[in-house]
């Protein structure tokens, strides 16, 4: 694929699937979390704080319930987001760091672990390890992932949800390549893609250029 192709892809597809999150507090954080200067502690509270973000956009379309409460003043009808009704699905374990940023939107949405590793040589996904709650079927889930490379993970993930009859789903992730989210749209183009960034390709390695490094060895201090 040509640059001015691509370029005329990721144009239409921004009007169909991908959500780019490009408020400037978002893009200040992320040029730090860029920055291989970043040490570990500052780089998982960037990551919560983006995640944050991130997660708060994909949830502008939330229904809201009303309940009864007291102010100092007055009794009111007020709007909350019932958690019942969301799961998020941090794929382990870079997808684990976005996890508190995204239960401090929704602190009472049930948790999906979805436990993956790539093969270094073929660079598909190997899943070991699947939670999730009795009643995912009936939740919104919300896939945490920083990274979307190949996008080989994120299909994956999704998969294996659809395996357990969840029908609306929504893919986070801090930056992606456009490799990845080609993969994702033929694959999966009914699941939204929310996103800080989307860089320019990925290396013969299927890291993300200029990418940000292994967001998993950075944000449990692994690298």
């Amino acid at each position: 694929m040509t640059n001015e192709q691509k370029s005329r892809w990721l144009d239409a597809l921004s009007h169909r699937q991908l959500k780019l999150v490009s408020s400037p507090i978002v893009q200040h954080k992320l040029t730090f979390l860029r920055d291989e200067r970043t040490g570990t502690k500052e780089f998982r509270e960037l990551v919560t704080e983006i995640g944050n973000s991130l997660v708060s956009a994909a949830l502008e379309d939330a229904k809201l319930e009303t309940i009864k409460i007291k102010t100092p003043l007055a009794e009111i009808e007020s709007p909350v987001i019932n958690g019942d009704h969301y799961a998020f699905a941090p794929i382990i374990r870079a997808g684990e760091g976005m996890l508190p940023g995204a239960l401090q939107v929704i602190p009472n949405a049930r948790v999906v672990h979805i436990g993956m590793y790539r093969d270094e040589v073929t660079k598909e996904p190997h899943l070991y390890f699947f939670k999730a709650p009795k009643d995912i079927a009936q939740r919104e889930t919300i896939i945490l992932d920083p990274m979307l490379a190949t996008g080989n993970s994120a299909n994956a993930a999704i998969n294996e949800l659809k395996k357990r009859g969840v029908t609306k789903m929504k893919l986070v992730c801090i930056i992606a390549a456009p490799e990845g989210l080609l993969a994702v749209a033929n694959s999966n183009p009914e699941v939204p893609i929310y996103t800080a960034a989307v860089d320019w390709y990925l290396n013969v390695d299927a890291f993300i250029v200029p990418g940000l490094g292994d967001a998993g060895d950075r944000i449990f201090g692994t690298k």
